[in-house]
């Protein structure tokens, strides 16, 4: 495992210098691609997963971040710039990612912020590592991917998802459910509340992060929840519970039912701080400065 600088003036980042993690997993390389941007004490930000997971959905808060960290803003394997091998993408790959990124890029606790479905990856390493992190943000955390969220039972998510990964029929399954239509429905339905943001331009650059080579195979992955870490809520629950590390929550008041119940969930747990902003499940892409107005005090007190 290495790093290697890629270019300090890539247009596809947000300002950063842009850098590669060669890693591998059951000898199949794999280049992950991640950003850096400003100086200070390491702070890691970790899109939430979905069709259209890239960590310049973390831009924004990036650059309010910049000034007071290093940050750095990471593609998961399979998905944005990073590599999208066909593999049978599932929990174990991205804990082991995770804990080699960490432990190649990083040399002292950091302080995390994970949007989405990222929250269960983090909470497990915190758990199995305790040192790693110095604080703990999760934005609107989520564990269970869509199909299961639905009600879909794991036979019937496991079915639409070896038809997604076969030639032909996969393709074409997963073009009609990529398609600028359909992602604009899908941010109007849970991801943003400001309809005024969903520019033609914004799905475009959305639709062509979906069209990469192999862009299949991790996403319906994560739509079916093969990806899912935790497969239940007092699973989730109990990582919370057992943390060391200062945790504060971010809650986007119009997240799906569902989801907003497991938020608050966690919000209950004793110890862990919580706020609730506007947004959905986006609320990381679509309010930064909100999110960062209300985690400044948990992020820079020396005691939380």
């Amino acid at each position: 495992m290495s790093t290697n600088l890629l270019s300090t003036s890539d247009p596809t980042g947000f300002g950063g210098v842009i850098k590669e993690f060669l890693w591998q997993w059951e000898n199949q390389p794999i280049r992950v691609v991640y950003e850096t941007l400003g100086q200070g004490s390491p702070l890691l930000l970790l899109p939430a997963f979905s069709s259209v997971s890239t960590r310049l959905e973390m831009a924004e808060m990036a650059r309010l971040l910049a000034p007071h960290f290093q940050v750095v803003a990471v593609d998961w394997p399979g998905f944005g710039e990073s590599s999208r091998p066909s593999l049978d993408y599932r929990p174990e790959i991205y804990q082991k990612f995770l804990t080699d990124f960490v432990q190649a890029v990083f040399s002292t606790p950091i302080t995390v912020l994970a949007a989405g479905h990222a929250a269960s990856y983090v909470l497990l390493l915190a758990q199995k590592q305790p040192d790693t992190f110095a604080k703990i943000v999760l934005v609107a955390p989520t564990w269970r991917g869509p199909l299961p969220t639905m009600g879909a039972n794991p036979q019937v998510a496991g079915i639409v998802r070896g038809l997604v990964r076969s030639p032909i029929v996969g393709q074409i399954l997963y073009k009609l459910n990529t398609t600028p239509s359909f992602l604009r429905f899908m941010y109007r339905r849970h991801v943003f509340t400001d309809m005024d943001r969903l520019t033609p331009s914004f799905i475009d650059k959305k639709w062509q992060t979906t069209q990469q080579p192999g862009a299949r195979f991790a996403s319906a992955a994560f739509v079916t929840g093969n990806i899912d870490a935790i497969h239940n809520q007092s699973d989730f629950l109990a990582l919370v519970q057992s943390l060391s590390v200062p945790l504060m929550v971010v809650i986007s008041e119009a997240s799906p039912p569902k989801s907003r119940q497991e938020m608050n969930a966690v919000a209950a747990i004793p110890g862990v701080q919580s706020v609730v902003i506007p947004g959905s499940l986006g609320v990381h892409e679509e309010y930064p400065a909100a999110i960062f107005n209300a985690i400044e005090d948990f992020l820079f007190s020396p005691q939380s």
